[in-house]
């Protein structure tokens, strides 16, 4: 009889052991997902890291560029001022706008323009413009008009 209860309890030591192993295995295989999900997580996290470490040292050049830029315009900005500076303060006289012989040529010019605009004032001042009439007929004086009306 011993053996009998030592066969059974064998028996329901294997069947409590498989149940055992299956409710088990479940837990370790959904302890093993997550830690499969945790080390996915931490890869995603520091390839995360990685990509925003490359974008800061990209802007940082970038905004280094554009500091030298900067630096490039304003040296640029500080030639052409002292240039232009420099261009204004030369006196005109030296250097002339057009030739003397063009400079000759419109002095000559505008005096012509000058007598011929004072003959022309001094006819315009004698002769009545052609739309005037010689005979005013004294519509517009403050006068009464003598009304004619055909009865």
């Amino acid at each position: 009889m011993d053996v009998v209860i030592a066969l059974v309890i064998f028996i329901i030591g294997g069947i409590g052991g498989f149940f055992a192993t299956r409710l088990l295995s479940n837990t370790s295989q959904e302890q093993r997902k997550l830690a499969e999900q945790v080390n996915k997580s931490e890869a995603a996290l520091e390839q995360y890291k990685l990509d925003v470490a490359d974008h800061l040292s990209s802007s940082a050049k970038l905004l280094d560029q554009m500091n030298n830029t900067c630096q490039t315009a304003m040296k640029q900005m500080q030639e052409s001022t002292h240039l232009l500076q420099k261009a204004t303060s030369i006196e005109v006289d030296s250097m002339p706008f057009f030739s003397a012989e063009t400079q000759q040529q419109l002095a000559q010019t505008a005096t012509l323009r000058h007598q011929k605009r004072s003959s022309d004032t001094a006819e315009a001042i004698t002769e009545a413009p052609l739309d005037y009439s010689d005979n005013p007929s004294g519509l517009f004086n403050d006068q009464k008009q003598k009304v004619t009306t055909a009865e």
